[in-house]
């Protein structure tokens, strides 16, 4: 088994995969605060209530967008897992050609949830990935990763909102059934949400046309993260939702790393 880990600003994911299953997913908060010794607290509990036994956990590996939480979760991997993981970043075999003017640049996480897509589809692609911010990623059909777009997160413009209009509360994120609304809670989360909405389809539209000007075929649009579901049922350009994409990618990278 082993043990993959998604580290995003808000928060990091974990799950277990035995070969090409994934057995257990886990969130925790990103904390860089926490120490090596507070993380494997919470890991090892959670590992215990899940019934699996740490010593079964044969690699690591780690994706990361906060560089300064990695010293304590590298430090925790090698002190309680007796390991050295894999970290995503220049070095690892991914089997992906960034066409970046900065290859550095790109989001580790954006090319792991691209080596996921591109293994499950084998054809052009764009990704969208709703997280702390929300990213699109275009694939090409050879699966290049030709570049892409990165917006303020859903959970980012809300809270803006909350915070810079004094008369405003801070809402739930849920989909009123019209835009038209007859209270303030209920507009706010249809402007929030439905506005979202038209910007992912326009920016998955530009996203296409282009693609498709410098001759790449009509791509699938795939969605992952936490608010892809909610988004993606009135979205008109959403194709798939694919909620361990992630998970599945930091799964292939490892085992193109240890063959």
């Amino acid at each position: 088994m082993i043990l993959v880990l998604d580290v995003g600003n808000t928060n990091i994911v974990l799950g277990i995969y035995q070969e090409k299953k994934l057995l257990v997913e886990w969130r925790l908060s990103t904390d860089y605060k926490r120490t090596a010794d507070e993380y494997a607290i919470q890991v090892t509990q959670l590992f215990y209530q899940s019934g699996v036994d740490m010593k079964s956990i044969e690699g690591v590996i780690i994706s990361s967008v906060v560089p300064n939480i990695m010293y304590s979760l590298e430090h925790m991997i090698r002190k309680y897992f007796n390991t050295t993981p894999i970290i995503v970043g220049p070095g690892v075999k991914t089997g992906i050609n960034i066409k970046y003017d900065n290859p550095k640049e790109v989001g580790a996480d954006r090319i792991v949830n691209a080596v996921a897509a591109y293994d499950t589809y084998k054809k052009a692609l764009i990704i969208i990935d709703f997280g702390t911010a929300t990213t699109f990623c275009a694939i090409a059909k050879n699966g290049d990763y030709l570049g892409g777009t990165i917006c303020p997160g859903i959970k980012i413009s809300s809270e803006a909102l909350f915070e810079r209009a004094a008369k405003l509360p801070r809402v739930e994120l849920v989909k009123p059934d019209t835009v038209i609304c007859k209270n303030t809670i209920a507009s706010m989360q249809a402007g929030i949400i439905y506005g979202y909405i038209g910007q992912v389809d326009y920016i998955v539209d530009k996203m296409k046309k282009e693609m498709q000007a410098k001759g790449e075929e009509v791509p699938i649009v795939v969605a992952t993260g936490g608010l892809a579901k909610l988004i993606a049922k009135d979205s008109n350009t959403i194709d798939k939702v694919e909620p361990f994409l992630t998970l599945d990618g930091l799964r292939i990278i490892y085992q193109k790393n240890i063959e």
